[in-house]
């Protein structure tokens, strides 16, 4: 009898221990304004990025990868809810912390990847830009990260870590000194991360800031780009492969404390390229940040998971960034439920037919959208509906609305399906409300 017991007792720890080693790492990677064509294995020529690449060569390239909205803030409330963010008014950018609505930031209300994460018993850390609020109950330390190196707010300069304009580089709550070029700080410090966790899961955020303006990189990136003759895309160039080779250190890391196969990577964008700006490239797509046009929506999207995911796979059905949330929760066995996002593990296994999303969807203000099949409708900026055929007309060049009236009608209604589920927007930036309030006193005489 107490033999048995004993067998059992000893079958249950092993079986405990085996879940506990099936538990993957996971390490979410963001970039920041990065277009669709920024790195070269979505067609970037005149610069590499071969460690960003390597995850598409080990893992899947999502060639129809979408973000929630295209400009960074609130695609950053999608993904660490799993949500549309217009379900709790988190709708809009709140401009610099200088301009932001005082209530500005992740409602309170909302669970977080990290905080379901860390119950599910990972270490969590966060190495990069937030940009989810900047009082302190909205810090990643309140909000399930129990590390933080970074900076609170939507940009920072990468040269002078002190200039932040009251946005400082941040070691938890306390600021920062002045180090190295800001990417690779961000990089140094996500290895550390990894070394110091690696006994254990960890889920580690590194949304860095590169690509983002403003326009700064070293010498030592400027040279290797020399050929590029345009000084504005020579910098954009250097700025995007010092973040590949921040991703490089990274990826090296995993490998060298032989956590490589133990670790689910993702990789995407928070929105399109500012192309008029920085250069970024969204090649074929039409637009950029803050058009709900491809350009504004469609990112580089990349995930690897040695030996659970195949190798080499491209995926053309629609995905978005609301699915990293559940995709994580399923890899670590943690209970997934009331999210927008979905689990895309199964439909990355052979002869799944199934289309993850029936219809995608976004409100930015005035600019919406709905993509169903290969159908998609908007109203940029609320103007009038424009309907394309993505698969015949990628570049968005051809409207149809005209030709089409029953699709534009039957689309308009499962767009306003979804929107009556929404709240309105919970802030503007303080400059966007006064234009508003003497708007409205113009209207009012």
């Amino acid at each position: 009898m107490e033999m048995n017991r004993r067998m059992f007792l000893g079958s249950l720890a092993a079986g405990f221990a085996a879940a506990a080693q099936t538990k993957p790492n996971i390490v979410l990677i963001v970039a920041d304004d990065l277009g669709y064509a920024g790195i070269s294995v979505q067609g970037e020529r005149e610069f590499s990025t071969p460690h960003i690449d390597s995850l598409a060569r080990d893992g899947v390239r999502f060639t129809n990868g979408y973000v929630s909205c295209p400009v960074c803030s609130p695609t950053r409330a999608g993904l660490m809810t799993g949500r549309y963010q217009q379900r709790f008014g988190h709708e809009l950018n709140p401009g610099p912390a200088g301009e932001a609505d005082p209530q500005f930031g992740l409602p309170l209300t909302e669970t977080t990847i990290a905080d379901r994460l860390r119950a599910a018993g990972y270490a969590t850390g966060m190495v990069g830009k937030w940009h989810l609020g900047y009082r302190p109950e909205f810090h990643p330390l309140k909000r399930g990260f129990d590390f933080f190196y970074g900076f609170l707010g939507g940009a920072h300069s990468y040269l002078e870590p002190d200039r932040g304009d009251g946005n400082p580089l941040l070691r938890g709550t306390e600021k920062a000194p002045k180090e190295e070029y800001l990417t690779e700080a961000l990089g140094r410090e996500a290895c550390s991360f990894i070394e110091q966790k690696a006994g254990s899961p960890f889920f580690l955020y590194l949304p860095f800031n590169a690509v983002h303006a403003p326009m700064e990189a070293t010498a030592k990136y400027q040279d290797r780009v020399a050929s590029i003759a345009d000084p504005r895309r020579r910098t954009h160039a250097a700025m995007a492969i010092a973040m590949d080779d921040a991703v490089g250190r990274v990826l090296e890391t995993l490998r060298q404390k032989k956590l490589d196969k133990d670790t689910l990577v993702i990789f995407h964008s928070d929105n399109g390229g500012p192309t008029a700006q920085t250069t970024s490239k969204n090649t074929p797509l039409r637009g950029f940040k803050g058009q709900v046009y491809e350009g504004g929506i469609r990112v580089p999207f990349l995930l690897r998971w040695p030996g659970k995911v195949k190798p080499g796979q491209v995926y053309a059905k629609p995905v978005i960034a609301l699915d990293v949330h559940p995709t994580a929760l399923a890899a670590a066995g943690a209970p997934v439920a009331g999210l927008d996002g979905v689990n895309l593990l199964p439909f990355l296994g052979a002869g799944n037919k199934a289309v993850p999303h029936e219809a995608l969807y976004w409100r930015f203000g005035a600019s919406r959208a709905i993509r169903q099949g290969d159908w998609k409708l908007l109203w940029p900026n609320g103007g009038s509906a424009e309907l394309y055929n993505l698969a015949t007309d990628l570049s968005e060049t051809k409207d149809l609305a005209n030709a089409e009236p029953d699709r534009v009608r039957d689309l308009t209604a499962a767009f306003d399906v979804w929107n009556r589920q929404l709240v309105p927007p919970k802030w503007q930036t303080l400059r966007q409300g006064a234009a508003q309030k003497k708007q409205s006193r113009k209207k009012a005489k």
